[in-house]
């Protein structure tokens, strides 16, 4: 058995060869590198403390060059599953990735693929654990090489705790139906689930023709009524909250990379017009979390192309920010930057692989808040830290608190 001290010594070298090949690759690309601080080979699971006090970071292990696209499942076991996309690239032959944190362990385990078919892209994992306590993933399918016009939902389930998978099957077979966010489990039959539709190949060109709903069902998933989200065009991606027995909010990735949106309803079917919120939007995902204690955090990027829901376009994947809302949503007194990325270069361009994005955000049993999200594209890197955490951040909700400029 190795010692400490010779373990300590091989990670040492090794982080030393990564950076030291990172920072040549980036000479001649003329792009700045990240500080080894950063442990690019320590991709192995485990939770040690970050480089900001008071919060905890792990990066999982690799399956194949590309990860994105995470979502974190608690467990009514008290163990938290994270499932992403990972393949040769976006887009291309991809499959559902699971890993698993015990519970009370200090370490993700090796992540295995749950759902994978040749020349298919799957991506955007979504998962929930109904009264049964079987688990249900669902994900899109489409065409690998193909966008997502021609993309359907299917799912697989689990009934024991995520050890073993059944043989997927379709759930929405409408062309351009996609998820991304988790549905509200009213009690054991009565759910409600987010969806929306692509219909253009791009995220930008022709973007403003997506569009979202809210799929309604009352038999545990075997029938689902659909009901439209008004004037959504150009808003996907509705992350929802209860927040009573008879109060919903909804919150929006808007394709024109201008601010989050959000809404609300009474029933979970009717909802309001989406309005822009305070808080930026870059064209990338965010997700929202209801805490215990009724506070609501959201994870995003705290950047955006402008404040005019015009064109669609997009803008840097950085900062990765959490806020913080002790009023339901109406206001976000607290914003703290969880990961900022490298320096800008001279020129004022950022560098394009210097992404922190798609987050999913849960609370766990002992009230530690984890953040998952893609990390350049390479894998996924979790976060963990308390509530409390978030209020030592700057108290702009447009301040990028602790940006390293």
């Amino acid at each position: 058995m190795e010692s400490d001290a010779l373990r300590f010594t091989k990670s040492s070298t090794t982080q030393f060869i990564v950076t030291f090949i990172l920072a040549f690759l980036a000479s001649l690309e003329g792009q700045e590198v990240k500080p080894s601080t950063e442990i690019h080979s320590q991709f192995d699971g485990h939770f040690r403390p970050s480089d900001l006090p008071g919060m905890d970071e792990a990066y999982m292990p690799t399956l194949f060059p590309s990860s994105h696209a995470a979502n974190l499942l608690v467990l009514k076991n008290g163990d938290t599953l994270c499932f992403w996309f990972s393949g040769a690239g976006e887009g291309h032959s991809n499959g559902i990735a699971m890993s698993r944190l015990a519970k009370e362990s200090q370490q993700w385990s090796t992540p295995i693929e749950v759902d994978h078919q040749d020349a298919r892209s799957f991506q955007n994992p979504v998962a929930f654990q109904v009264a049964s306590g079987r688990i249900w993933l669902l994900h899109t399918s489409q065409v690998a090489g193909q966008w997502q016009t021609k993309a359907t939902v299917e799912y697989v389930t689990s009934g024991d705790d995520g050890k073993t998978w059944s043989k997927a099957k379709t759930l929405f077979g409408k062309p351009g139906s996609f998820v991304r966010q988790p549905p509200i489990l009213l009690d054991e039959k009565h759910w409600l689930l987010p969806i929306y539709y692509t219909p253009s190949r791009s995220i930008t060109d022709g973007a403003e023709s997506n569009y979202s709903a809210v799929k309604l069902t009352t038999d545990a998933g075997a029938h689902w009524q659909e009901c439209a989200i008004p004037k959504s065009e150009g808003l996907v991606q509705h992350s929802i909250l209860k927040l009573s027995s008879n109060h919903f909010v909804g919150f929006f990735r808007s394709r024109y990379a201008d601010f989050i949106y959000q809404n609300a309803s009474d029933d979970g079917c009717e909802w309001t017009v989406p309005l822009p919120m305070s808080l930026p939007n870059n064209n990338s995902s965010v997700q929202a979390a209801l805490l215990r204690d009724g506070s609501i955090v959201i994870a995003f990027n705290n950047s955006s192309a402008g404040k005019a829901r015009d064109t669609p376009r997009t803008a840097a994947r950085k900062p990765l920010s959490i806020a913080l809302s002790t009023d339901g949503g109406t206001t976000w007194p607290w914003v703290r930057d969880i990961e900022t990325g490298m320096p800008e270069k001279a020129e004022g361009q950022g560098n394009k692989s210097d992404e922190y994005s798609y987050p999913s955000v849960v609370q766990d049993a002992v009230g530690q808040i984890h953040v998952a999200y893609t990390y350049h594209h390479r894998t996924i890197k979790v976060v963990r830290f308390s509530k409390d955490w978030i209020r030592h951040g700057n108290a702009a909700p447009d301040a990028k608190s602790e940006r390293k400029e």
